[in-house]
């Protein structure tokens, strides 16, 4: 196997266009050698632990309205185009994801890490869901096997923070300034959503090295 480590956001459009562009090289190719791990970034690391409008959230960080729709004008063109449904409409607010990254860690200690990230990018993107609500989240846990009590007992308490905060700042330390970021073999940094296409042909050669 190869590893494939995925340093991403729950609340990225990339990551989830990104994310939509690998599965499809993933399908395409079912021999693949890759042993995927998904790796804490949180794009707003002082977001209010309670979120923010989601608004206000984007006319401060693009400078204004016409920005921000002209920005999401774009990312709404490569979505389609990646074939995803995303209904802007229904997201109300933008949270802090610190506990989403922690709902992340403990579904990779339970074996179902990827169906849970996929799950997140879903409920936020497609269902307007509030995934900084420790309740969202410990349903979205509950729909694919792990123990929704258990889920928002941990929540409740300060477990893994310390850890997720850890692993967000080594990646920053090792170079990382924005997501989706791919490392493929623990070795080869391949940044943003990068076409089907392009991972074919990674896994292509990733096949011939591996009968070497």
């Amino acid at each position: 196997m190869v590893k494939l480590d995925i340093i991403s956001d729950p609340i990225c459009p990339w990551c989830y266009i990104g994310k939509a562009q690998l599965d499809r090289a993933l399908e395409a190719e079912p021999d693949h050698p890759f042993e995927i791990e998904w790796h804490p970034f949180q794009l707003n690391p002082e977001m209010p632990a309670e979120g923010m409008d989601r608004h206000a959230y984007l006319e401060a960080k693009f400078g204004g309205p016409e920005k921000a729709a002209e920005v999401y004008a774009t990312i709404a063109e490569h979505a389609e185009a990646a074939g995803l449904e995303i209904d802007w409409s229904r997201i109300g607010r933008t949270p802090n994801t610190l506990d989403a990254h922690r709902l992340i860690h403990w579904a990779g200690i339970e074996g179902c890490q990827t169906a849970v990230v996929s799950a997140l990018f879903r409920a936020y993107f497609r269902e307007g869901r509030d995934i900084g609500d420790p309740e969202v989240l410990a349903d979205i846990a509950d729909a694919r096997g792990m123990d929704a009590s258990v889920v928002l007992r941990l929540l409740a308490s300060d477990a893994d923070r310390e850890e997720i905060a850890a692993r967000d700042k080594a990646a920053r330390d090792m170079g990382v300034t924005g997501v989706p970021t791919f490392i493929v073999a623990r070795q080869h940094a391949v940044p943003g959503a990068q076409p089907t296409e392009l991972w074919r042909k990674v896994i292509g050669e990733m096949q011939e090295k591996l009968k070497e």
